[in-house]
């Protein structure tokens, strides 16, 4: 098989110049992840709010989904309990209800093999507020203030739960913005607003992806649970001239370590959210979504192609 093709900055430069020139059709298809992780995140929300106010019902007594993220219950069968709160409710403690129990291990499994951290970028109704304040920050101007560790967000996770244990309480569940801002847009409830504008100021004028990339605890929880998630964002170093265009669109940019992917062939942190935001933007398709299993071989396959095309080239 060929060596892995040596780029040069004009490469680079090229490659960024076809993510500029993008225009019409083209650029609207590279947004297509965008759209559907916002299709997604009001979807689930209209679940909620429907059921809670317009009765949304499956069969007659059979609600369509009641609860809210961090407990609910789909279609009147299926428990879907969060279960970083299930811990938290654990530590405290308390013995968990069996149904809370399967609902905590349906969404754990789901998480486990499927996604990963696909809540966070996928149902979590804070990431649209935090999209929103990276935008306009980009589009402003705006410098961060200071820096913090993206490590943080675990040693928040870790004193979560020595909290939870010491005082009896569920420590994230009563301070959670994204408990709050659910039940406020569902039920009216508390001061779930007042925390959204504060998220969206701190990641606007303080810090860019403060609060999912820096603070939160259970994007760290589900980063932690990525590890094992068979969707992935696979790697074709063949094609990849470094033009470093994923890593300005990527909210979590060291995810994209070029020599890590080049090793695994595939973003292997579990902190990558599968947000989809990489593999559009990318100009010559280096990544894209693929299953785990089928990731070595899909690679060959793109070595072998590559060597093909290497062969035409010295045979011209």
């Amino acid at each position: 098989m060929t060596d892995k093709p040596v780029f040069t900055k004009a490469d680079a430069l090229a490659s960024s110049e076809k993510v500029h020139n993008l225009a019409g059709m083209a650029k609207f298809w590279s947004w297509r992840y965008i759209i559907l992780r916002r299709i997604s995140q009001i979807a689930i929300l209209m679940l909620f709010f429907g059921t809670a106010h317009w009765g949304w019902q499956v069969a007659k007594d059979v609600p369509l989904l009641i609860g809210n993220l961090s407990a609910s219950k789909f279609i009147g069968l299926i428990p879907l309990t969060d279960p970083f709160a299930a811990l938290q409710i654990f530590l405290t403690g308390h013995v968990l209800q069996k149904e809370s129990l399967i609902g905590a291990a349906v969404v754990l499994g789901i998480y486990l093999l499927i996604g990963g951290r696909m809540f966070c970028a996928w149902a979590c109704p804070v990431n649209m507020v935090t999209d929103a304040a990276g935008w306009l920050r980009d589009k402003i101007g705006i410098q961060p203030i200071f820096h913090l560790p993206r490590t943080l967000r675990y040693f928040i996770l870790v004193a979560t739960l020595v909290i939870t244990v010491i005082s009896g309480l569920a420590a994230f569940e009563w301070v959670s913005p994204i408990g709050m801002a659910h039940r406020e847009i569902i039920f009216g409830l508390g001061m779930g607003f007042t925390a959204l504008l504060a998220i969206f100021l701190f990641d606007l004028l303080i810090l860019k992806n403060g609060w999912c990339g820096h603070l939160c605890p259970l994007g760290a929880f589900y980063s932690l649970v990525g590890k094992t998630a068979l969707l992935r964002v696979r790697f074709d170093t063949h094609t990849c001239t470094h033009c470093g265009e994923c890593a300005k669109i990527c909210p979590e940019p060291q995810v994209l370590n070029l020599k890590k992917l080049d090793e695994r062939g595939y973003v292997f942190s579990g902190e990558c959210s599968n947000c989809g935001r990489c593999t559009p933007i990318c100009p010559e398709g280096s990544l894209k979504f693929d299953f785990k299993p089928l990731i070595r071989s899909h690679n060959m396959q793109a070595s072998v192609h590559a060597d093909a095309i290497a062969v035409q080239r010295r045979t011209r």
